[in-house]
């Protein structure tokens, strides 16, 4: 793959929001498809710079904090104003951005749209989520398979997505299930980040959410292992469809790469 020419050259910003969900596999996905990976943690005191400048892509993780303010109107974290911030200026300036499970809601709430207290209760463990037709135009969607295995665990969901989202997957239960802003931001509802320890400590720490759901938590964490093969067979090639993107290469449908004209200046 070429990776000469890009637009903002090669590090990718990542935002741990929570020392219990960093890139995990992620990181290597992404290296792997060329880009260098620039990790800031703002829960441990890193600062957030105060644009992209530099960056050829932004990517937000997840955590347990809850998107949306408190009834006094008190965000989660101190550094959610700023990161909305972050978040509209990437999707204004065209920097590709990819967002997982709070970071999707994050980027869906700094554009308009509404995150809740899901109504149908956490959604844990591996499911699987519905491509719909329109992400056949996806440039990073297009290739994932009709029902995909994913893993979830979040208990609040985007219940209204901003009116320049396009939906390009959906469950039952919690129709947001992946979306794009604008032309090159991304967001999952979904974990593809996991590895089994990182979920076995997320069991561990949410064994009171899994007793009253009546979840055992050695079958579920037996059902994550033995899906974590198949999740890397869609999830390390779609991570690898946007790095090409953010180095400024954009897949095409015989698996080759072409010049990928729409992205501006930071």
């Amino acid at each position: 793959m070429t990776i000469e020419g890009s637009p903002r050259g090669r590090v990718a910003l990542v935002v741990e929001n929570d020392p219990s969900d960093g890139p995990g596999r992620l990181a290597g996905w992404l290296t792997g498809g060329g880009l260098e990976l620039a990790v800031v943690r703002p829960h441990a005191g890193d600062p957030l710079p105060a644009d992209l400048d530099g960056y050829a892509a932004l990517v937000v993780l997840g955590g347990e904090q809850d998107a949306f303010a408190d009834a006094d109107g008190q965000r989660a974290a101190p550094w959610f104003a700023q990161l909305d911030g972050l978040l509209r200026k990437a999707v204004r300036h065209k920097v590709p951005t990819l967002a997982i499970c709070l970071g999707a809601q994050l980027l869906a709430q700094a554009h308009g749209g509404t995150v809740e207290r899901s109504a149908a209760g956490p959604e844990i463990g591996v499911r699987l989520v519905a491509r719909r037709d329109v992400a056949d135009n996806d440039p990073v969607f297009a290739a994932v398979p009709f029902a995909p295995d994913v893993l979830h665990w979040h208990h609040d969901e985007i219940v209204e997505l901003p009116v320049t989202a396009t939906l390009l997957a959906a469950s039952t239960h919690y129709p947001v299930q992946a979306f794009r802003i604008g032309a090159v931001a991304w967001g999952l509802q979904f974990h593809i980040e996991c590895d089994l320890p990182m979920f076995a400590q997320w069991a561990i720490e949410g064994v009171g959410t899994l007793g009253d759901l009546g979840i055992d938590p050695i079958e579920l964490l037996e059902s994550v292992e033995a899906a974590l093969d198949d999740v890397a067979e869609v999830w390390q090639p779609f991570a690898e469809r946007f790095a090409a993107i953010a180095l400024g290469r954009v897949p095409r449908g015989d698996g080759g790469l072409r010049s990928l004209p729409l992205l501006g200046p930071a």
